[in-house]
């Protein structure tokens, strides 16, 4: 009967229905819900690229400043250095000399002192400016003090010099050490953020080439989704209102056949 055979194919156009629009479903709902978790994906990579960069671009312009202060520090204190090599030759140059016209001017006046004496004690003619023995300028606050405050003068700047040539190459030395350490430390945190980009950008593109696929899927998925639909889903009539208003007309007509059956 024509009526039973469309009945026939149309609960297995049913269950073809039922079967692929449910498959589908899960198909476009799964693909949708993994290209949402792999843009946010790519976005936290993006993020996190971005940031290394920053990170680095940051350590290696530390880098540099210091290297900056480093050579600045290298030429004043090379600069200093020569002025007080320079002092330190000029003062010790100084002591030698005053030390030595000291020493002559000592010696040349207790030469004299003894020459007054002597004089003094074989004539007692002698006029009253050698009543006592003659020192000249060479007293406290003659010639020889003056001198002997210039050579304690002298000494001071030569041992001042030095000690500040000491604590100052101390320090420079310090600051050397420390900057290199400093340097090999972000040198090596630079090459590890390095790493890490790039091992972030390559996560990125291998995610970007799982979206890519994904969304591949998901527009077929959709595509076949809307071929399903005239026959699946906009058919108008709903299956169940189809089977009703068939089982009446078979209905229908089984009873006119008994009317027609003597």
């Amino acid at each position: 009967m024509k009526l039973t055979e469309e009945a026939t194919e149309e609960a297995e156009h049913k269950g073809f229905c039922d079967t692929e629009l449910g498959t589908n479903k899960i198909t476009r709902e799964s693909k949708s819900t993994d290209a949402d978790e792999l843009t946010a994906t790519i976005e936290g990579l993006n993020a996190k690229s971005a940031k290394l960069a920053t990170e680095i671009s940051q350590l290696t312009q530390e880098i540099a400043d210091s290297d900056a202060a480093v050579a600045e520090a290298t030429a004043n204190r090379k600069e200093e250095t020569e002025k007080n090599t320079a002092t330190i030759a000029d003062a010790k140059g100084a002591i030698a000399a005053v030390s030595q016209a000291t020493n002559v001017l000592k010696d040349f006046y207790a030469k004299a002192a003894g020459a007054t004496a002597f004089v003094q004690g074989v004539d007692n003619d002698m006029p009253e400016t050698f009543d006592k023995p003659f020192t000249g300028m060479g007293g406290e606050g003659g010639i020889v003090g003056m001198l002997e405050v210039i050579l304690s003068d002298f000494q001071r700047l030569e041992a001042e010099t030095t000690e500040n040539e000491v604590a100052n190459s101390a320090e420079f030395e310090n600051f050397i050490n420390d900057s290199q350490m400093d340097k090999a430390v972000k040198s090596q945190e630079i090459k590890n953020k390095e790493n890490m980009k790039q091992k972030t950008e390559s996560e990125k593109q291998d995610a970007k080439s799982d979206l890519q696929s994904t969304q591949e899927e998901l527009d077929a998925a959709m595509a076949y989704f809307e071929k399903l639909k005239p026959s699946c889903v906009d058919a108008g009539v709903s299956y169940e209102d189809r089977v009703a208003r068939r089982e009446e007309e078979i209905q229908s007509l089984q009873e006119a056949l008994k009317i027609l059956t003597p």
